[in-house]
Protein backbone atom coordinates (compact mmCIF):
# COMPACT_ATOMS: atom_id res chain seq x y z
CA UNK A 1 0.00 0.00 0.00
CA UNK A 2 1.77 3.17 -0.69
CA UNK A 3 1.77 6.43 0.68
CA UNK A 4 -0.49 9.68 -0.75
CA UNK A 5 2.09 12.02 -2.63
CA UNK A 6 2.04 15.58 -0.87
CA UNK A 7 0.05 16.73 -4.38
CA UNK A 8 -2.62 14.44 -3.48
CA UNK A 9 -3.01 15.53 -0.45
CA UNK A 10 -3.16 19.01 -1.03
CA UNK A 11 -5.72 18.73 -3.92
CA UNK A 12 -8.08 15.82 -1.72
CA UNK A 13 -7.34 19.27 1.23
CA UNK A 14 -8.69 21.99 -1.51
CA UNK A 15 -11.70 19.92 -2.85
CA UNK A 16 -12.63 19.72 1.05
CA UNK A 17 -12.25 23.65 1.57
CA UNK A 18 -14.21 24.28 -1.72
CA UNK A 19 -17.10 21.77 -0.06
CA UNK A 20 -16.99 23.43 2.90
CA UNK A 21 -17.00 26.81 1.70
CA UNK A 22 -19.82 26.23 -0.64
CA UNK A 23 -21.59 24.54 2.53
CA UNK A 24 -21.59 27.76 4.32
CA UNK A 25 -23.31 29.58 1.40
CA UNK A 26 -20.33 30.83 -0.53
CA UNK A 27 -19.57 30.54 -3.91
CA UNK A 28 -16.50 29.52 -5.65
CA UNK A 29 -15.39 31.52 -8.49
CA UNK A 30 -11.88 30.18 -9.61
CA UNK A 31 -9.77 27.64 -8.24
CA UNK A 32 -6.05 27.20 -8.18
CA UNK A 33 -5.55 30.93 -10.15
CA UNK A 34 -1.93 31.03 -11.08
CA UNK A 35 0.12 34.37 -12.30
CA UNK A 36 3.54 34.25 -13.05
CA UNK A 37 4.98 32.31 -10.04
CA UNK A 38 1.94 32.96 -7.91
CA UNK A 39 -1.21 31.09 -7.03
CA UNK A 40 -4.16 31.32 -5.26
CA UNK A 41 -6.03 28.12 -4.02
CA UNK A 42 -9.50 29.22 -4.21
CA UNK A 43 -11.08 32.39 -5.07
CA UNK A 44 -14.73 32.92 -3.71
CA UNK A 45 -17.14 35.64 -2.94
CA UNK A 46 -19.30 35.45 0.20
CA UNK A 47 -22.77 36.81 0.19
CA UNK A 48 -21.46 40.45 1.77
CA UNK A 49 -19.66 41.25 -1.10
CA UNK A 50 -16.19 40.01 -0.12
CA UNK A 51 -13.81 38.84 -3.19
CA UNK A 52 -12.17 35.57 -0.80
CA UNK A 53 -8.46 34.36 -1.60
CA UNK A 54 -8.15 31.20 0.30
CA UNK A 55 -5.02 29.63 1.18
CA UNK A 56 -5.88 26.28 1.97
CA UNK A 57 -2.72 23.76 4.35
CA UNK A 58 -3.63 20.25 4.03
CA UNK A 59 -1.15 18.18 6.51
CA UNK A 60 -1.38 14.45 7.09
CA UNK A 61 -0.76 14.38 10.62
CA UNK A 62 -0.29 17.74 13.17
CA UNK A 63 3.27 16.06 14.38
CA UNK A 64 5.27 19.25 13.30
CA UNK A 65 2.54 21.78 13.53
CA UNK A 66 -0.94 22.81 12.96
CA UNK A 67 -1.59 22.74 8.93
CA UNK A 68 -2.25 26.52 8.92
CA UNK A 69 1.39 27.11 10.86
CA UNK A 70 2.95 26.18 7.09
CA UNK A 71 1.79 29.45 5.85
CA UNK A 72 4.73 31.74 6.14
CA UNK A 73 5.67 35.02 4.80
CA UNK A 74 6.57 34.13 1.42
CA UNK A 75 3.11 32.30 0.73
CA UNK A 76 1.50 35.60 2.16
CA UNK A 77 3.50 37.63 -0.61
CA UNK A 78 2.63 35.59 -3.35
CA UNK A 79 -1.32 35.27 -2.56
CA UNK A 80 -1.13 39.13 -2.49
CA UNK A 81 0.31 38.96 -5.92
CA UNK A 82 -1.75 36.91 -7.60
CA UNK A 83 -4.71 38.41 -5.84
CA UNK A 84 -3.87 41.71 -7.57
CA UNK A 85 -3.48 39.84 -10.84
CA UNK A 86 -6.80 38.23 -10.26
CA UNK A 87 -8.58 41.85 -9.57
CA UNK A 88 -7.23 43.13 -12.42
CA UNK A 89 -7.54 40.76 -15.16
CA UNK A 90 -11.46 40.74 -14.40
CA UNK A 91 -11.74 45.05 -14.17
CA UNK A 92 -12.61 44.50 -9.96
CA UNK A 93 -9.41 46.71 -8.54
CA UNK A 94 -11.19 48.31 -5.11
CA UNK A 95 -13.75 45.65 -4.40
CA UNK A 96 -13.77 44.65 -0.87
CA UNK A 97 -11.55 41.56 -0.34
CA UNK A 98 -10.50 39.19 2.18
CA UNK A 99 -7.66 36.97 2.70
CA UNK A 100 -8.56 33.82 4.74
CA UNK A 101 -6.60 30.41 5.90
CA UNK A 102 -8.28 26.70 5.50
CA UNK A 103 -6.52 24.33 7.42
CA UNK A 104 -7.18 21.17 7.41
CA UNK A 105 -6.08 17.95 9.00
CA UNK A 106 -6.94 14.73 6.99
CA UNK A 107 -5.59 11.96 9.20
CA UNK A 108 -5.79 8.36 8.50
CA UNK A 109 -9.00 6.78 9.06
CA UNK A 110 -10.37 9.75 10.45
CA UNK A 111 -13.10 12.43 9.72
CA UNK A 112 -11.14 15.70 8.44
CA UNK A 113 -10.79 18.75 10.78
CA UNK A 114 -11.51 21.84 9.29
CA UNK A 115 -10.31 25.23 10.73
CA UNK A 116 -11.34 28.35 8.67
CA UNK A 117 -9.59 31.38 9.56
CA UNK A 118 -11.61 34.57 8.20
CA UNK A 119 -9.47 37.59 7.97
CA UNK A 120 -5.63 35.62 8.56
CA UNK A 121 -3.47 38.23 6.95
CA UNK A 122 -4.09 41.94 5.22
CA UNK A 123 -1.53 43.77 3.20
CA UNK A 124 1.23 45.67 4.82
CA UNK A 125 1.36 42.92 7.29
Amino acid sequence: MSNKSNREIGDEGEELAAAYLESKGYTILERNYHFEHAEVDIVAYDNEAYIIFVEVKTRSSNQFGEPEEYVDDEKIANVYKAAEAWLYERKMDGAPVRFDVIGILQQKGQAPDISHYENAFRPGR
